[in-house]
């Protein structure tokens, strides 16, 4: 690291792990996301309707276990896994073991029944999910220099950028694996091999069940060219600075983390009741075994589709009302025209509509979740 006029040149991701997560970091403000920017969960109590929808699923997937664990990863200040708890058939919520994972500290009243931790509980049994935590892994930016080099882009604590190093080692392996550069002066991307590593990890943390990942995402035809890189302050874009007034985050490279969370499931056993069985010793580094000649789709038991496709698949529409309610009973028709709006909002293209989920099973078949797994080989490359 140097120094240059009193403030250190970082790279992007010690950078944004400082300002996000540190002593005086945008997570730890006692506002919360909330505060600053409206995700599906603030959006409408229909998102934690879908999602608890969705772990019923996963508990007959499972044959209804005894104890079913909800897990919510970056928990923010419980909004989710509160209303998942509220919104659970009464049978189900009696069975649930909820958690929320987070490193700020636990909200004060929040509902006794849910277990707060700094990392996910191990064994899961039942749902993981991670609504928008991926996207605020830290990672690396990298920049193609006037030669035609990928290089660090090192920044300060004010936002002023300039190029470091040339990216080297595991991260020139992923940018060449997932996000090849040309090379063309001030292309930019962001080095997703930090999130893969979570991923893989969070997915080694189940047992038996389905872990989702939904976040802004992007794939292998169609990466940004220049990167995603961006802040939020107060509900509106801003430009990227790692002093802790504004969250720092960039789109997620689904598909590589998919590949992450198919080595940390590992290969699987089939058992004589007809479910799988994970093998012991899951592999969670997500660089090892990574045929690098595979198309970024080949992913057997993983799915990648839209909220908007999850959504609908989980019974969520957004048809308006028929007019003759507005006559017939005028309160129900109000309150059915607010749905579908929120509705509208959740699945909306262009919008959250157009967010990506990654859906990962572990140790149970895609059929048995009723369809949600829909199958991307239609994007395979050929």
């Amino acid at each position: 690291m140097t120094r240059d006029g009193g403030d250190e040149w970082l790279g992007w991701r010690a950078a944004a792990q400082e300002a996000l997560y540190g002593p005086r970091g945008f997570y730890r403000r006692p506002e919360g996301p909330a505060g600053h920017f409206r995700t599906s969960v603030h959006a409408s109590p229909l998102f934690a309707g879908a999602v608890a929808r969705l772990l019923c699923r996963v508990d007959e997937a499972l044959g209804r276990p005894p104890a079913l664990d909800f897990v919510d990863m970056a928990a923010g200040r419980g909004e989710l896994v509160t209303a998942v708890l509220a919104a659970l058939p009464s049978d189900v919520a009696a069975r649930t073991r909820a958690y929320g994972v987070e490193l700020a500290a636990r909200p004060q009243g929040l509902d006794h029944r849910i277990e707060w931790l700094p990392k996910p509980p191990q064994g899961v049994t039942g749902l993981l999910f991670a609504n928008e935590w991926l996207d605020n892994v830290p990672v690396e930016v990298a920049e193609v220099d006037a030669e035609g080099v990928p290089r660090r882009v090192l920044v300060r604590r004010d936002g002023t950028e300039r190029l470091g190093e040339p990216v080297a080692g595991a991260d020139a392996e992923w940018l060449a694996r997932w996000w090849p550069l040309p090379p063309e002066e001030g292309l930019r991307a962001e080095i997703g091999l930090p999130r893969d590593e979570a991923w893989a990890e969070a997915v080694g943390a189940v047992g038996e069940g389905l872990a989702v990942a939904v976040d802004y995402a992007h794939t292998a035809d169609a990466r940004p060219l220049f990167g995603t890189l961006t802040g939020f302050r107060e509900g509106r874009g801003t430009t990227p600075v790692p002093d802790g007034s504004c969250d720092v985050t960039a789109h997620v490279a689904l598909d590589a983390c998919a590949r992450a969370g198919q080595h940390s499931v590992g290969t699987t056993d089939a058992r004589s009741d007809g479910k799988t069985e994970a093998r012991s010793g899951r592999q969670t580094d997500a660089r090892a075994g990574v045929d690098e000649h595979a198309p970024a789709y080949a992913l057997p038991d993983a799915r990648l589709l839209t909220q908007r496709d999850a959504l609908r698949a989980l019974g969520l529409t957004a048809a308006r009302p028929p007019l003759a309610l507005a006559t017939t009973e005028p309160a129900a028709y109000v309150r059915a025209l607010a749905t579908a709006g929120e509705a509208a909002e959740l699945t909306a293209p262009g919008g959250l509509g157009d967010f990506g989920w990654l859906l990962q099973p572990v140790g149970i078949p895609a059929p048995a979740l009723g369809g949600l797994l829909v199958d991307v080989a239609d994007h395979e490359e050929q």
